[in-house]
């Protein structure tokens, strides 16, 4: 999808889908039960033009975490850098199934996302949040500290990529002409 093709109705349809996803972090949820991960697999796997199949969910996930910050003061903190470089890793991944688009490529896609998000943003943790010493040691205890989040973050990409990619392909089959 080049520029000119996001104001498509296919495009539009895309837009939505992945500005949708990232609100949905602004309600209650258990941890790591989010969105994030699914909105890059799916603007990487969408979107035709790769730089904006990279920015789009960026900017998603920006707006959302600007709206959290402002109800509740969590959306800045210190691995951000990890956690949106992580998305730009995942949206890469999505270029990787474009030809593909597959339940059982989702779904891989998906999972490996996952693992993505999870060794990326933690290692973040480990250098920014010092609360683990810088060794070893330090960075394994900081994985098998976060292994009870990952399941939320495998369960929340596989539930939220079956709503994006799922919502998609009815958009596509109910209205043909729009989604083309």
């Amino acid at each position: 999808m080049e520029t000119q093709e996001l104001f498509t109705a296919k495009g539009k349809i895309i837009i939505t889908l992945i500005v949708a996803a990232a609100l949905v972090r602004l309600f209650p949820h258990p941890p790591n039960f989010t969105p994030i991960g699914a909105m890059a697999l799916f603007g990487g796997t969408y979107i035709s033009n790769k730089r904006w199949a990279m920015l789009l969910p960026l900017f998603a996930l920006l707006l959302s975490d600007i709206a959290l910050e402002i109800i509740n003061g969590s959306g800045f903190h210190a691995t951000m850098p990890f956690v949106y470089g992580s998305l730009m890793l995942i949206s890469m991944l999505g270029f990787l199934i474009r030809k593909r688009v597959q339940r059982q490529t989702i779904m891989v896609g998906s999972l490996v996302g996952s693992l993505i998000f999870f060794f990326v943003t933690n290692f973040g943790t480990w250098i920014t949040e010092g609360i683990y010493e810088h060794s070893f040691n330090g960075i394994m205890n900081c994985y098998i500290m976060a292994i009870p989040f990952f399941k939320g973050t495998v369960m929340g990409d596989l539930f939220y990529n079956l709503i994006l990619f799922g919502g998609f392909s009815l958009v596509r089959w109910k209205f043909p002409k729009l989604a083309a």
